[in-house]
This record gives C-alpha cells, sequence and structure tokens, in this order.
C-alpha cells in the first residue's frame, strides 16, 4: 500500500485533466465493479462510438489525440467515481465528499461529480472542448512547456520578458518548482531558452500543439461559453475548488463563468490544494487514471493523506481498494 491512511473528517476530491490516460485505463476496473461497467454503457450510448474500446484496446495515437483525450479521461474518472460510491455503501459509509477539485479538464469532471451537470451533457463538453480546442490550435499555433526547479514568479517574470511578439504566459502553477508555460511558438521558445539561462533544472516542450490556458484560447472558450448557456446547470454540491482562482464555487452561474475562463487562464493547483487543506479538507483522493496529482499534492504538503485509487499499475486493483476500505472504516 502506498501509505497508512490517518483518520480523517473531511474528504475532497481530485480529478486529473489532459495527460493522465494510458491504453487499458479502466478495463481492470470495469471487470470488478457493476456501477464503473454502466458508466462505460452509458458513456458508449451517449457518445456514438466505442469509447470504452478506446480507452481499453487503444490504439494509444488515436487515444492520444486531444479530441480522444478528453472524453475518454472524462469517462474513466466518472466509472472510478461510480466504483468508489459503489464500494463504500457496501461498506455502509455515506459518500459525502467535502469539496471537488479538477485540474485542467478536470474540472468539467468535477463539475459533474457535484451535481451541477448532468454526465450525458458532460461528456458532450468534453467532446467538443476538445473540437474547440483543436481548431483554435490550428488557427493560432502554439506550444507548452514544463519549467523544473524555478519559483513561479521568476517563471512569470520571464514570460512577461519574452511576450515581445506574441503572447507567453503561466499555463499551470503545479507545485514550488513545478510550472508549465504556454504560448505562441516564436515567444514560448524564447521563454524556454530563458528560463535555462535562468538555471532552471529543467525545460521540457510538451507534446501539445496548442498554447492551452492562454489568451489563444480565445475562440474555443467562446465556443464552450455558448454551449455552456444552452444546459441547466445546478448549484454544485459540495463545493468546487476553481483553477483560475482558488475559490470556493458555490453557485451555478459561477460554474459557467469558471469552465468559460479556464482555457484562457492559468491552474493555480498549489494554491487550490492549499485552499482545501486550509478549509479543513484531511484526505485526498484522485479519482481517475494515473497518479500524477497524488504525486504532486504530497509534495504541496506530505503531511496530509493523499492517494490514487487508480488501475494504471496492473495486478494492484485490490491494494488500491483495500486503501479505499481503510479510509472508509
Amino acid at each position: 500500500m502506498d501509505q497508512e491512511i490517518k483518520q480523517w473528517q473531511h474528504l475532497a476530491l481530485v480529478f486529473p485533466g489532459q495527460g493522465s490516460q494510458h491504453v487499458g485505463m479502466g478495463q481492470a476496473l470495469a471487470k470488478v465493479s457493476k456501477a464503473a461497467r454502466d458508466i462505460f454503457h452509458r458513456a458508449d450510448e451517449v457518445y456514438g462510438a466505442p469509447l470504452s474500446k478506446l480507452c481499453w484496446e487503444g490504439p494509444e495515437d488515436e487515444l492520444e489525440k486531444t479530441v480522444n483525450q478528453q472524453p475518454a479521461s472524462f469517462v474513466t474518472s466518472m466509472a472510478w467515481l461510480a466504483a468508489l460510491k459503489e464500494r463504500w455503501e457496501m461498506l455502509g459509509r455515506k459518500f459525502e465528499p467535502f469539496l471537488v477539485a479538477g485540474h485542467s479538464m478536470g474540472e468539467y469532471t468535477a463539475a459533474v461529480a457535484a451535481g451541477s451537470i448532468g454526465f450525458d451533457d458532460g461528456l458532450m463538453l468534453v467532446r467538443e472542448r476538445g473540437v474547440l480546442m483543436e481548431a483554435a490550435g490550428k488557427e493560432q499555433p502554439g506550444g507548452m512547456a514544463s519549467v523544473l526547479g524555478l519559483p513561479q514568479d521568476k517563471v512569470e517574470a520571464i514570460c512577461a520578458e519574452a511576450a515581445t511578439d506574441g503572447y507567453v504566459g503561466l499555463a499551470t502553477a503545479n507545485c514550488e518548482g513545478q510550472n508549465v508555460i504556454s504560448g505562441a511558438l516564436e515567444p514560448l521558445k524564447r521563454a524556454m531558452e530563458m528560463c535555462d539561462l535562468a538555471g532552471a533544472r529543467r525545460v521540457v516542450r510538451l507534446p501539445i500543439t496548442i498554447a492551452s490556458h492562454s489568451p489563444l484560447m480565445a475562440k474555443a472558450s467562446e465556443g464552450m461559453s455558448r454551449l455552456l448557456q444552452k444546459l441547466p446547470l445546478k448549484d454544485p454540491q459540495p463545493p468546487i475548488v476553481g483553477n483560475t482562482g482558488a475559490q470556493l464555487i458555490e453557485k451555478s452561474g459561477d460554474v459557467q463563468t469558471e469552465l468559460r475562463d479556464q482555457l484562457l487562464m492559468g491552474v493555480l493547483w498549489q494554491k487550490s490544494v492549499e485552499m482545501m487543506r486550509d478549509r479543513g479538507a484531511d484526505l485526498f483522493i484522485e479519482v481517475g487514471p494515473g497518479n500524477v496529482l497524488t504525486r504532486v499534492i504530497r509534495r504541496i504538503d506530505y503531511e496530509v493523506n493523499s492517494l490514487s485509487i487508480s488501475d494504471e499499475y496492473e495486478g494492484m486493483l485490490g491494494d488500491r481498494f483495500s486503501l479505499v476500505e481503510a479510509a472508509a472504516l
């Protein structure tokens, strides 16, 4: 097991975004959980294509496409959530998350988990989000890069200096010394070089052809806004902690604004985790493929309870649920 679960009172659910996907995700889970199988089955019906097969069998190059990654990751996270609820109910424990949050695209999953958006609408939204982002990227080519070993304020200052002939700026502030920048190609290249000269431990261009969380996504943001305005959103229960301001989101109108603006603005993940912790969250469970957020949360605060229940690691499904059971009891 990853760690011993200390006594806790307030559960925070966190949902990963694009980049955590892998071929086979959710397949082992669907074999042992009827609730998860039902989610995949419903997704195939709504999507109008075998999304479950793409998650379980690939091919990898198709799964990695932005338009496929987002719905595939969303559905896998929702399947894990359904299985988690199912397991806790079997143990006689009421499933009552205190707060929810999602990283980038995972914020849509969080909105569905909080009951603000229905499952069918959520799947449609993440599918269209991928389509709109891909179109915006073709119209205004850009990219993203990971910068390790520099403080956030230094990275922001470098981006401001590098943005002489186009935009480049902070896209995600994950934890101390782990940031992602995003922008037009030449300013991004210049910022990467400047970060390297400033002593960054590592600067890596990400295999992404869009500048997510930047003004280059303006048209995609406008498209998402039009779609969101057509949907019957509800006040989230529990509240969502938003990416763009690390603030509590408790009203449906604020959910709409957040999901519109997050394509244009940076993901303040460290501040979001700290905010949840400071408000009383003492157990963080990462619900979805991979364990990226769990590792980041431990870097932010090693003292908090945090675990991932992903079946990314073959043969560990039993241990994952043993941890969940330990948390539930």
